[in-house]
């Protein structure tokens, strides 16, 4: 009894042995087909026909969009926001204490040096004094005016805050970490929510000694070209400071550089065969990134047609078929 029930528990062995060994045979067989369509879809051969005595085309082929690459100019930049305020502003004050009697100005007044300002009468009970005329110090502009006819005043109170002449600044502060890129009289670029699309021009004027231990960054000030007076003081700017420009530099948009285990590549578009482009890897060396565009230092010449969409699956040599080809870059950026 005891051999006869080994011999059936050995037979059941044999037979689910058998049943798991046939279908692992399958399955790499399976496997192995697969394997082989891919590999004459990539030779452009056919797979063996299908049960109607066929055969099925395995070319495959990619959809692109490219573009040429461009030549021109690249330029690095520091985005800060600001207020800006008037180059220079002047107190004014009276030479006696006393009530403001008069005013002759108004904020947004134009004044002359020496040109009268307000009226302050000194007198005291029992006694009269004549009026002390305060005049302006400087030419420029009422900015501000915090008298009031009939306020008392003392000599510490400002009558009148003047801002001289016509030029105005943009107060900066930049992180410390980028201390080292800043420069008196670089480039700036100045944009203003009044006047949208409309570029100003600037550069830095002052550079902070010190850095400000609490908040780590240092105040800069950067000048403006007030052409018609539209800028006014207490306006808010987004500023671009030009850290770095780099001229006549190959260019591509960004989206074309492919990063695959560690190396960067782009596909260029092979047409010597017009009726069947392909595609093929191209090595690059990369430089700077600003605002999407990428500087290509290194593997890729100018005009040269890069694949910017649809690149994703592709491998050296694959079929492409360009559905669009895109301008180039401008050549200032």
């Amino acid at each position: 009894m005891k051999k006869k029930i080994n011999y059936r528990a050995a037979m059941a062995v044999i037979l689910i042995a058998s049943f798991f060994g046939f279908s692992a045979c399958e399955r790499i067989k399976e496997t192995y087909e697969k394997v082989k369509n891919r590999n004459n879809q990539g030779t452009g051969q056919s797979a063996p026909g299908n049960q109607n005595g066929g055969s099925v085309p395995t070319t495959q082929v990619f959809a692109v969009n490219i573009i040429p690459a461009g030549k021109g100019q690249i330029r690095d930049y520091l985005s800060l926001s600001g207020d800006i305020i008037a180059s220079s502003t002047v107190d004014t004050y009276s030479d006696a204490a006393g009530k403001v009697s008069k005013l002759y100005v108004n904020v947004g007044s134009r004044v002359r040096k020496d040109d009268p300002i307000a009226e302050v009468d000194p007198s005291r009970p029992g006694m009269e004094f004549v009026t002390s005329v305060v005049r302006a110090p400087v030419s420029g502009t009422i900015v501000a005016l915090p008298a009031q006819v009939g306020m008392t005043i003392s000599q510490a109170v400002p009558l009148a805050r003047i801002a001289g002449g016509t030029g105005l600044e943009i107060r900066l502060y930049v992180a410390e970490r980028f201390i080292s890129k800043i420069a008196i009289n670089q480039a700036c670029e100045v944009t203003l929510d009044a006047y949208p699309g409309e570029v100003f021009r600037g550069s830095i004027t002052e550079i902070s000694p010190t850095v400000d231990t609490t908040s780590r960054t240092m105040e800069i000030r950067v000048g403006v070209t007030n052409t018609g007076s539209r800028l006014k003081s207490g306006m808010f700017a987004k500023v671009r400071v030009v850290t770095e420009t780099k001229d006549d530099i190959v260019k591509i948009p960004v989206s074309a550089l492919i990063n695959r285990f560690g190396e960067q590549f782009v596909f260029v578009a092979d047409s010597s065969d017009p009726a069947a482009p392909v595609a093929r890897r191209r090595t690059v060396v990369q430089g700077i990134v600003i605002d999407g565009v990428l500087e290509v230092v290194q593997g890729l010449a100018s005009g040269e047609e890069v694949v910017v969409r649809g690149q994703t699956l592709l491998d050296d040599g694959s079929r492409i078929n360009i559905i669009d080809r895109l301008p180039p870059l401008s050549a200032a950026n």
